[in-house]
């Protein structure tokens, strides 16, 4: 029972993260997540002013979101400690970093993945399904992660909530929902462009001298 639950749970936070990315990705690129947005500037895709214009954005629209779920769902927002992000009992700080780490790589590389100009202009309905893959990654990190952390993976939606709830716990983990979630964003970044994108071409390359 409890597992049906759970994974519909997950499952509200991937699904909104498609509708999100879509609706937005004609405006802005669909950066919604700091560490998102941090990953395409390390790999030159945005420029340094507006990464950090969209993540003040970012910011303050998790804080009005997490405003407007208080003063609407008041008894819910407190039965649930403000939907902020904690490390769970049991669990050391390396552990939830590493959560961090691995859940955040694992969307950011697959946003790297799916908006790829190479990978789009071979396969036309790319742009069209991109958000598809990286909300069903958000699916699926939540589902690893919550027991964790809560899962974090987005500075922005971490930060938000803790400015609203306000309480020591959500500040004294705060660190970890933001070092965690750019370090994986860096990984994502220099693997995909550094790594696996210069294995492709030097591939090529050598098929190209064969042919």
């Amino acid at each position: 029972m409890w597992w049906g639950w759970y994974s519909w749970y997950c499952l509200g936070f991937g699904g909104m993260i498609f509708v999100l990315v879509y609706c937005t990705a004609g405006i802005s690129g669909g950066h919604i997540n700091p560490a998102v947005t941090f990953g395409l500037f390390l790999a030159r895709k945005v420029s340094l002013i507006r990464a950090v214009l969209y993540m003040v954005a970012q910011c303050l629209g998790a804080i009005c979101g997490v405003g407007l779920v208080k003063a609407f769902q008041k008894s819910l927002y407190t039965r649930y400690g403000g939907g902020a992000n904690e490390l769970a009992g049991g669990y050391n700080k390396g552990t939830g970093l590493g959560a961090e780490i691995i859940g955040t790589f694992v969307l950011v590389y697959t946003v790297f993945s799916a908006t790829d100009p190479k990978r789009n202009a071979r396969d036309s309905h790319v742009p069209v399904l991109a958000p598809l893959p990286i909300g069903f990654a958000v699916f699926m990190v939540h589902l690893a992660t919550i027991p964790i952390t809560g899962t974090g993976i987005n500075p922005a939606r971490s930060f938000g909530a803790a400015v609203i709830y306000n309480q020591t716990k959500a500040w004294d983990d705060q660190w970890l929902f933001w070092v965690g979630p750019f370090i994986g964003a860096a990984i994502a970044a220099f693997y995909h462009q550094y790594i696996l994108r210069a294995a492709a071409i030097k591939a090529l390359g050598s098929f190209r001298s064969n042919a």
